[in-house]
């Protein structure tokens, strides 16, 4: 898990440089978690790190650039995503 949550940060950072790291890994872990765990209450087959590790690039590569601002519209995540000491500045 460790080797995908890595790779998809970077790709993150690569997309949204107003992320710091933490803030990166945190959405990456919470886009993963949410995904599987949404196929799991649909009783959809488990089809693998790789299938969860695609959705992700995928939403990474629509949707990295943006991502700082959903923090404003939902405050469900912003204790997550919204502390000082994880802004770049």
């Amino acid at each position: 898990m460790e080797m995908y949550f890595e790779q998809l940060t970077k790709e993150l950072l690569e997309k949204n440089n107003t992320l710091s790291y933490a803030q990166a890994r945190t959405w990456v872990e919470l886009l993963w978690e949410d995904f599987e765990s949404t196929q799991a209450k649909a009783g959809r087959t488990y089809k693998g790190k790789e299938m969860t590790e695609m959705v992700v690039r995928q939403l990474i590569t629509h949707y990295g650039d943006k991502l700082h601002e959903f923090i404003a519209t939902n405050p469900k995540y912003s204790h997550l995503l919204n502390k000082d000491d994880y802004i770049k500045h």
